[in-house]
């Protein structure tokens, strides 16, 4: 159907990340209002292992498809490019119908079903959110935006720049079957990053956790230049930026299931974390493959390592800014 093909695809993957952003916020408030007392980052993680999990399941499929269908990166024709990429997309339907399952089979939390015991229940959330939680809003937004800046250029930007043309200048030459070799390894670091945020998190407190996190993510940003310089770098360097990467991502995005709803009074927790977790991924995803692209160009990697910098200081600034939440009673919010 032409144009329309690609057309639709982009509107669908829209659709996919607005439910995304209702689907993690719902995910996020179930474990978190339903932790123990000191232990709700614990509890909050495990939402935050479906992005790892299904990286590895999206990526390891990939990979099975190029090595069975041999296929080579930049082939036009072939059966991957024919058929064989369509499988993934297929193939997530199974999930979609596991996860209609699970939600048939949920009750509202204890947290929200005293609010609506009490009668303290929204009609419309969306203006009440913007109309007495509109500061919350704005901080959790840019608490988050340098953890989805962070994950997609480790991701997509560095799939991009590692099997770009070494030869012509746009990247590290890598095949592309070697990459998803190494994105499966180094997102294990991501898998054990994330639980730790959940215990460091809820030992030393929200504010102080993220600042030291924030600080390391920039030290990071310093080195892309010297992991990524393509007159040196190769698959092993490349490996251990990514695992670097990875693992910082675990330990800042483990966290913030429980720190996006703790800032919310209740009768607008859902709204309020799912709309800053959508303008996050907006601000913070949405525009940085480009910017790092256009970036790399004209400059070379040091400059995308600048920008992840500039990025994580907004954050920070917001980190320093909201209030500690490790202990409040999200019951008296």
């Amino acid at each position: 159907i032409g144009l329309w093909a690609p057309a639709l695809l982009a509107l669908m993957r829209f659709c996919q990340g607005l439910g995304l952003g209702g689907e993690w916020s719902g995910a996020a408030l179930l474990a978190t209002e339903n932790a123990e007392d000191g232990k709700r980052a614990r509890a909050a993680m495990w939402p935050q292992l479906g992005a790892p999990f299904g990286f590895i399941l999206a990526n390891g499929l990939f990979l099975i498809l190029v090595l069975g269908l041999d296929h080579t990166h930049g082939e036009p024709g072939g059966a991957f490019m024919t058929w064989g990429w369509r499988v993934p997309f297929l193939l997530s339907s199974v999930m979609v119908a596991i996860g209609l399952y699970v939600r048939f089979k949920l009750e509202e939390t204890p947290v929200f079903q005293d609010t609506l015991d009490k009668g303290e229940d929204v009609k419309v959330p969306t203006v009440e959110v913007f109309r007495t939680a509109w500061r919350p809003l704005i901080l959790g937004t840019f608490v988050m935006v340098s953890t989805y800046t962070l994950f997609y250029l480790v991701t997509t930007w560095f799939l991009s720049f590692g099997i770009g043309d070494r030869e012509a200048g746009e990247g590290l030459g890598i095949p592309y079957n070697h990459f998803l070799v190494i994105q499966l390894i180094t997102v294990m670091f991501f898998v054990v990053g994330i639980p730790l945020a959940g215990y460091l998190s809820d030992t030393v407190g929200r504010r102080r956790y993220l600042t030291v996190v924030s600080v390391l993510v920039l030290f990071y940003a310093c080195a892309f230049q010297a992991f990524l310089d393509p007159a040196t770098s190769g698959e092993v360097k490349a490996g251990i930026f990514l695992g670097i990467g990875m693992f910082l991502m675990g330990l800042i995005f483990g966290s913030m299931s429980a720190v996006l709803p703790e800032m919310f009074p209740t009768n607008v927790r859902y709204t309020g974390s799912g709309i800053a977790y959508n303008v996050s991924s907006i601000l913070g995803a949405a525009v940085a493959p480009f910017i790092a692209v256009a970036l790399a160009t004209a400059y070379g990697p040091w400059a995308v390592g600048i920008y992840l910098a500039v990025v994580v200081l907004i954050s920070l600034v917001a980190i320093r800014l909201m209030p500690e939440t490790k202990d409040s009673d999200l019951y008296s919010v």
